[in-house]
């Protein structure tokens, strides 16, 4: 929790799943649920193999070599319990349906034909209770012979979304459908199959849309905190500061794919990015406003906006668009391409001999003034 304020990330709340309010609006949407439709719950003996990092039952098809792909250095466990399952087979044809008439629903592409790939394999029913697990939200309906079990955790942690809306107080529908749920794409089966089939059955408005992030390696090695390939997010933080490590992030890594930290790219991209391309223009615009103007940006005579400008309109644009189309990189891409133009134009136009020459006052003028609008 502390370290969002030391990255200066600002959130209305901070939720845990933990909390009374939560538990109370799982428990809400798993009656909901079971009011509207009784038989999408039933219980089974289950047996198969389970991923512990995952905490989901695995298929034949997600195992290799006997290995979760996504946790390949832990070992899996075959476990049988009897247990509530959730009817998503049900859902199929309607989540398929979703896919056909909201392609946008799952961005980026890749992720989705991930998603439409799984729901041509065919979909399974899932087990959504544990057995003994004393710190799991209790599921609100015993087994047949008086066992309480506890909801298995992604069917608890899911609902989160909604019930830090409120949910099941009336006021959470200001609040509901989200506009988008930013995820990482290993857990788009679960935000994008589970989650809306659960929804769909509780009667409730889907979320707008689901953007899938790629991976953060560290030099090219996934993260593992058994390998001890970690990073410490306060380091970072204390190298260059938040505003840098967010930047590089940002501008580094693919908003819709993988990418890799490592400190001398970090290194580079602060001293040829901010520290040279952007410190550099901003430094020496501001002196010169200042110097020659009195740090009063002058207004461009009319009929002076030149190339520069229309230049920083399609830049403008060009961010724009890849902020819309949550493509962050290719965003500050743009921004930077700007950056690069209005050094070149500090260059070529050389105001501190404009402002040698009386006759120039206006090429002085117009030349600042695009300066600054470079730099807003």
């Amino acid at each position: 929790e502390g370290m969002w304020g030391r990255l200066h990330v600002s959130y209305d709340q901070f939720i845990r799943t933990t909390q009374p309010a939560h538990k109370a609006g799982v428990r809400a949407l798993i009656l909901r649920i079971h009011e509207r439709h009784p038989d999408d719950f039933y219980e089974q003996t289950y047996e198969g193999w389970y991923c512990v990092g995952c905490e989901l039952f695995k298929r034949d098809d997600e195992i290799v070599d006997g290995k979760c792909v996504i946790h390949p250095t832990r070992d899996l466990q075959w476990t049988a319990e009897h247990n509530w399952f959730f009817r998503l087979t049900k859902y199929e044809s309607f989540l398929k349906a979703l896919f056909a008439d909201r392609p946008e629903f799952l961005r980026p592409d890749t992720r989705r034909n991930e998603i439409l790939s799984l729901l041509d394999r065919g979909l399974e029913d899932i087990s959504i209770t544990r057995s003994r697990l004393a710190w799991a939200i209790p599921f609100p309906i015993p087994t047949s012979d008086g066992e309480e079990q506890g909801t298995w955790v992604w069917f608890d942690a899911l609902p989160n979304y909604l019930t830090a809306t409120g949910y099941p107080d009336p006021s959470y529908a200001g609040r509901w459908p989200a506009q988008l749920h930013v995820i990482g794409k290993d857990i788009t089966r679960l935000h994008c199959v589970i989650w809306p089939a659960m929804l769909e059955a509780a009667g409730l408005a889907l979320p707008q849309g689901v953007w899938a992030h790629g991976f953060v390696s560290l030099g090219g090695e996934r993260f593992s905190k058994s390998a001890g390939v970690k990073l410490e997010l306060g380091d970072a933080i204390d190298r260059f500061g938040p505003d840098a490590f967010r930047y590089f992030l940002a501008r580094e890594v693919p908003f819709d794919g993988d990418g890799s930290f490592s400190w001398e790219r970090f290194e580079d991209r602060y001293n040829a990015d901010l520290a040279n391309a952007w410190g550099n223009l901003a430094s020496r615009t501001i002196a010169m406003v200042e110097r020659y103007r009195g740090g009063v940006v002058p207004a461009a005579p009319r009929g002076a906006v030149d190339e520069a400008d229309a230049a920083d309109y399609a830049a403008y644009h060009a961010a724009m668009d890849g902020s819309r189309g949550y493509l962050l990189h290719e965003a500050l891409r743009a921004v930077w391409l700007t950056v690069a133009r209005g050094n070149e134009y500090v260059d070529r136009q050389a105001p501190w001999k404009l402002a040698k020459d009386p006759a120039q006052a206006a090429e002085l003028d117009t030349t600042l003034g695009t300066l600054i609008r470079q730099l807003a």
